[in-house]
């Protein structure tokens, strides 16, 4: 039974993680992803800062990158550690610093992005949720990448299936599972970013600000809960409260706030009129 399962499923390309490599340094997707992460966001940043009228100079715009870099790693390592191995970097307190060996928190990440937001903006004089809109129409192209380089690196993958699209993953054991990594890359990234594109261009809810944060914020949400239900639970926590898994419960809060962010401004507008 299991040999006709294998025999019956996709072949995973087994791509080599790291690209090139000089000695001990080396150039890996994973790194890849995220600096071509922030030089795409930072290009479609600078395109949709000024629709329809500037709202920040282009400066702003690059010096906004380095705060998006420090605050992704800082966040998403922190993330990760409270969130996922507490007890683990508990005892072993140094490791926590050892982001090479991986282990980084979307929802770590986003918190960190939010809060260097937050600071920069007031910092520079910039309408905060005007610039969050902006932001989250760039966000999806860093989740595509990084999701596309969980699937080269062989990790987070799915659960066990007999889909005719499932894959043996090299640390996944014998099984076939499924590419939950590509089924996030397509509805965190390729989805969220046509949609909230397509909204910011050809409707008018950029004019209201908030609401496109928030249609992030819920996608995401929406999109991770339902992966979740394919991908395999972290081995050191497995299922949780309700039988949900640590992604989703941490999905909950960001869909509530950006159920907030879509109604607020909805409510505002209803008031005046």
């Amino acid at each position: 039974m299991i040999e006709a399962l294998i025999a019956a499923v996709l072949t995973y390309p087994d791509i080599d993680p790291i690209i090139v490599s000089w000695g001990p340094v080396a150039i890996r997707w994973y790194s890849l992803a995220y600096i071509m992460g922030l030089i795409l966001g930072w290009a479609y940043m600078r395109v949709l800062a000024r629709k329809p009228a500037p709202i920040c100079s282009d400066r702003d715009v690059d010096d906004f990158v380095m705060w998006a870099m420090i605050a992704v790693v800082a966040g998403g390592r922190l993330g990760y550690v409270l969130f996922y191995n507490l007890d683990y970097y508990i005892a072993h307190p140094a490791a926590a610093l050892q982001i090479w060996d991986g282990g980084m928190s979307f929802h770590g990440g986003l918190i960190g992005v939010a809060l260097a937001m937050i600071w920069f903006t007031r910092s520079r004089g910039i309408p905060l949720y005007q610039y969050t809109d902006r932001i989250a129409c760039v966000a999806p192209i860093g989740l595509f990448l990084g999701r596309i380089a969980n699937f080269i690196n062989g990790e987070l993958y799915g659960r066990t299936t007999d889909v005719p699209w499932a894959m043996v993953f090299p640390s996944g054991g014998p099984l076939p599972r499924h590419p939950s990594q590509l089924y996030e890359a397509a509805l965190e990234g390729l989805l969220l970013l046509v949609v909230l594109s397509l909204l910011f261009f050809f409707t008018r809810l950029r004019d209201r600000p908030g609401i496109l944060t928030g249609l992030f914020l819920l996608g995401y949400a929406a999109s991770r809960a339902l992966v979740e239900l394919a991908r395999q639970p972290d081995d050191q926590l497995g299922f949780l409260w309700a039988g949900l898994t640590m992604g989703q419960i941490l999905s909950i809060p960001v869909a509530l706030f950006g159920l907030y962010l879509v109604v607020r401004p909805l409510k505002d507008r209803k008031s005046r009129t």
